[in-house]
């Protein structure tokens, strides 16, 4: 596996998508507030993280990897505290787009005794106007013409960064390249990813995307819906993720079910997230679909025993491979 990992080091992943900056209050709860029925948290600490599309950056970076964002945040305060952020991290801004008419994402988590009470969203899920989809675009085919990528996320949070037009003038362009394309969808384009190499719903999103009612506890229900769902695509490998039960795997190749690692779960907060990015690398180093689901499903289990949204750590997820294969 050390090898597999030394391969991560040379790769190079553009991820395109909705941005976020998720913001945490950390407190006690001590008392029922005298105006409402509802507990009052006495605050501790107060931290920002990288969130979203930014979150998979961070788990690319994480396992040896350069990421690459292209996105759009608002010339706002939230704005200017998330380009800070990336810059702590290490992570380059060239790919991001400031537009005036548009908010930042912040989501606000607010955590008493590290459980989750309360999220605040402050957002716009307006989709791009052609003219900004057209910059973002100019953005991402700037970046490839500029350094090899070696594998494209597309990372939908249906916030509006990613739009149909983008979606297809990409896939189109990696196709012409030969670049990996790999997608973790939400509802709004679903069935717009044309032509990727991996397609990653969750259970519920797969539910969602094709208006389908999947059992997983009946013979050949999510068998069924796979194979629609990949020829409507034209995808080459299906991947859907099933919480405790572990991910489904589908290519041309056949398909499996991994189970999931038995864990103390804290948190499934980013679980996707780490998922999408392991996933792409293991595919980009020349891994098959089998392994790769297999690796991406450990990771995923990993981070889910920490409060809040964390990336994945490189040297436990070594430890825990070694010990799993």
């Amino acid at each position: 596996m050390k090898d597999l990992f030394n391969r991560f080091d040379g790769l190079n992943i553009l991820i395109i998508g909705d941005v976020m900056m998720d913001s945490y209050l950390w407190g006690s709860v001590e008392r029922i507030s005298p105006e409402a029925p509802v507990p009052v948290i006495s605050v501790k600490k107060k931290e920002n993280r990288l969130g979203g599309a930014a979150n998979v950056a961070l788990n690319v970076q994480s396992l040896g990897a350069t990421p690459l964002i292209c996105s759009v945040i608002g010339t706002d305060s939230e704005g200017d505290s998330f380009l800070q952020l990336m810059e702590a991290q290490g992570l380059s801004s060239e790919g991001l787009i400031r537009l005036d008419s548009r908010p930042t994402t912040v989501k606000t988590r607010v955590i008493g005794h590290n459980q989750q009470m309360l999220r605040i969203d402050a957002e716009t899920d307006d989709a791009l106007m052609v003219p900004e989809t057209q910059t973002l675009l100019s953005k991402v085919l700037e970046i490839m013409n500029k350094q090899k990528i070696d594998a494209i996320i597309f990372e939908d949070y249906d916030k509006g960064a990613i739009t149909e037009e983008l979606i297809s003038s990409v896939v189109s362009e990696a196709q012409r390249r030969n670049i990996i394309t790999v997608v973790d969808p939400k509802k709004r384009n679903f069935l717009s990813y044309k032509g990727v190499t991996l397609f990653k719903p969750n259970l519920k999103e797969l539910r969602e995307g094709l208006k389908v009612d999947v059992n997983t506890a009946k013979a050949g229900d999510l068998e069924k819906a796979a194979v629609n769902l990949r020829e409507q695509l034209n995808s080459r490998m299906i991947m859907v993720t099933l919480s405790e039960l572990g991910v489904f795997i589908m290519s041309e190749n056949g398909q499996r079910i991994i189970p999931a690692h038995i864990r103390k779960i804290a948190d499934v907060s980013g679980a996707g997230d780490t998922v999408i990015a392991t996933a792409s690398l293991c595919l980009a180093a020349g891994l098959d679909e089998f392994k790769t689901a297999a690796i991406a499903n450990l990771a995923g289990g990993l981070v889910c025993e920490h409060v809040g949204v964390v990336s994945i750590n490189k040297e436990r997820l070594l430890k825990e491979l070694d010990k799993a294969f």
